[in-house]
């Protein structure tokens, strides 16, 4: 009897133990599907990130459901761009205690401005800034002004990130740590492969001048030495200005572009309408957040290969 009653309180002193003496895989909210594929690798099987774009949304301007809010405030850590791509996130987070890595602000991350042409669109916005309200001004600034946000187009970036979210993860679960790494290295190294087959496909049409739908693919023609020459929207893909609109038709016409890119997010009618006329072909949609992909793992590598061969396809293409 003695030795039952031991017994019964041995286990009820390991089931009254504090939870934090047991392994904790972190909770992980993520805000776009390139970042989501990222901390789903090296997460591995460990767990599995929350992401909050949903199937086809824009990635600018998004309306989180109560239920994607309650896990913000649930999260141990918050794994996003920043606030220059997703200013509702930065606001749902005002009130959470979850650890933030932005990881646009990182000192390690390879930034750069918008490319050439961006300050005309600038110009062109301010005709219908008197359009929308002051709130409404503020959300858009932040997408045209200084750093493209846009930085998981250049894989360089990515490969940085992985190891920036296993330190994250690491420091919240040190016990983890060297899964977190290995998983990180073992991403990096597809990373690499992925990069250097999409330079090799890249390569043969690295003269043929193409626009696309809206301001988000700096980091890739950089990466890759594309000619891109410009985009009908801003960086934060709001409608432009009647000049811009009448420069870009004028310059299809001209013939200056090969070829013009539309987005899945977005209705192509205003951009295949400025193209009536004129010799530029309609390139298949482009999908610069991967919100039309399978999410998972897996999202950033086939993300990056589709934008490479719908560029590709078209530019390569027969007049």
């Amino acid at each position: 009897m003695r030795y039952i009653i031991s017994s019964i309180f041995a286990s009820l002193t390991l089931a009254t133990q504090p939870l934090a003496a047991q392994a904790e895989v972190p909770d992980v909210v993520t805000d776009i599907p390139p970042v989501h594929a990222l901390v789903a690798q090296v997460m591995g099987t460990l767990g599995s990130p929350v992401l909050l774009l949903e199937k086809g949304a824009d990635e600018h301007d998004f309306q989180l459901r109560p239920s994607q809010m309650q896990s913000i405030a649930d999260a141990d850590t918050v794994i996003w761009i920043g606030p220059e791509l997703t200013p509702w996130l930065d606001r749902a987070m005002v009130d959470s205690k979850a650890v933030s890595l932005p990881l646009l602000d990182a000192q390690e991350t390879q930034t750069q401005p918008y490319p050439a042409g961006q300050s005309e669109e600038e110009g062109d916005h301010a005709d219908h800034a008197d359009d929308t309200d002051a709130t409404t001004d503020a959300a858009h600034n932040h997408a045209h002004d200084g750093t493209d946000p846009h930085a998981w187009m250049n894989p360089a970036n990515a490969a940085i990130w992985l190891d920036l979210i296993a330190a994250d993860l690491s420091t919240l679960d040190p016990e983890h740590a060297a899964t977190y790494a290995a998983n990180a290295t073992t991403a990096k190294a597809r990373i690499a492969q992925m990069d250097a087959e999409i330079g090799a496909q890249l390569a043969p049409i690295k003269d043929k001048p193409f626009v696309s739908f809206h301001a988000a693919y700096g980091y890739f023609v950089a990466h890759y030495g594309l000619a891109h020459h410009g985009s009908l929207a801003l960086g934060d893909a709001t409608t432009p200005g009647a000049a811009r609109l009448t420069q870009l038709q004028a310059k299809l016409k001209s013939g200056a572009y090969t070829c013009a890119f539309p987005e899945v997010q977005h209705d192509p009618a205003l951009l295949t309408q400025l193209m009536e006329g004129s010799a530029t072909k309609l390139g298949a949609p482009l999908d610069p957040v991967g919100s039309s992909l399978p999410f998972g793992p897996d999202a950033y590598d086939t993300l990056m290969r589709n934008i490479a061969k719908t560029l590709a396809d078209c530019l390569n293409a027969k007049p």
